[in-house]
């Protein structure tokens, strides 16, 4: 079967279609999965540029989507048919946090899905949302899961609540699809007012351009009357965590997402303890939030914004195009 594998010295010339053994028949508490999409992200990224180490001849793409074909002795959960995703934390059932590294992690500590078909434990996927093709189905996987723990596991958004977003990647563009179904109030940055008008379109009630903005935390903060937003998804890191603390109100949550501006930073920790806010570093989410997350989802019928689409013999071309930022929401593999 056709792979995309990652060769030494890893970088983006460096992804080159192989053939591999087909996986085969599955054992018992497993599943065949013919995969037939996938979505990139910024972790997919770190892997294939080299600045996230793995082993050379390594399957990339963390998210997978597609339609058992098999399943092995004792799977009641799936049947011939069923459409399917892949989990980020394949063995993170449910309950609080276990895993902080990413050596189970497919496309990066274990083999991902730049693949035709895989061989793997029934529990390592879930259901896909009703009527979600492959792509938007392999959206859910990292950015969408990401998006829903920050705001409804962890954060407990509810109706009325006001929300800040930073930038127009997947999980913020997920977060504001999920914000707005379920009642909140959201503001949402970028430096791009084409993509600010875009986000509007999809909901958003204040955008601001923050590289003509520069204290765009207390221009937020203002436009909730003084008060401050009640959640921020935190995806920039050390050079954006000043002004999201500027712009949450006292006792605010911060979820801290991102590493896009850097893996380490002053944090302003007067402010912080001043603003009382909690700010919680999260990395995607468990098996369990990711059935709950479907369950919303066919429930609210969101559909995932997928910016562009490229076959899986491209997939280098792909990720250049993530690396360029142009994108406004997900971007999507498929096969």
């Amino acid at each position: 079967m056709k792979v995309m594998t990652l060769r030494s010295p890893v970088g983006l010339d460096t992804l080159q279609p192989e053939e591999r053994a087909d996986p085969g028949d599955p054992g018992p508490g497993m599943i065949r999965v013919a995969i037939h999409g996938s979505s990139l992200n910024f972790h997919d990224l770190g892997v294939v540029t080299g600045k996230m180490p793995s082993e050379d001849g390594r399957v990339p793409l963390s998210d997978g989507a597609g339609i058992v074909e098999r399943v092995g002795d004792g799977v009641t959960e799936f049947a011939v048919g069923d459409h399917v995703v892949s989990c980020f934390f394949p063995d993170w059932q449910a309950g609080p946090p276990t895993i902080g590294d990413f050596s189970r992690t497919p496309g990066d500590g274990i083999d991902g899905f730049a693949q035709e078909h895989v061989v793997l434990p029934a529990t390592a996927f879930t259901h896909a949302p009703r009527g979600y093709d492959a792509v938007e189905a392999a959206t859910i996987t990292t950015a969408g899961l990401t998006a829903w723990r920050a705001l409804v596991v962890d954060g407990g958004l509810k109706a009325g609540d006001t929300v800040l977003l930073l930038g127009t990647g997947g999980v913020s563009i997920w977060a504001l699809q999920i914000a707005k179904a379920m009642g909140a109030i959201v503001a949402i940055t970028s430096s791009s007012d084409a993509k600010l008008a875009r986000a509007k379109a999809l909901g958003a009630d204040f955008t601001l351009n923050y590289r003509e903005n520069q204290d765009w935390g207390h221009k937020v903060s203002e436009w909730t009357g003084g008060r401050g937003v009640d959640h921020v998804v935190e995806v920039g890191g050390p050079a954006t965590l000043a002004q999201s603390i500027a712009a949450v109100r006292i006792g605010g949550h911060i979820s801290l997402i991102g590493v896009l501006t850097g893996r380490g930073g002053e944090v302003p920790t007067a402010a912080l303890m001043a603003k009382q806010a909690r700010l919680q570093g999260l990395i995607v989410g468990s098996r369990a939030d990711q059935q709950a997350f479907v369950r919303a989802l066919d429930a609210t019928g969101i559909r995932p914004v997928v910016d562009r689409r490229f076959p899986l013999d491209q997939l280098g071309d792909a990720f250049a195009f993530e690396a360029s930022g142009e994108h406004f929401g997900k971007i999507g593999v498929e096969w």
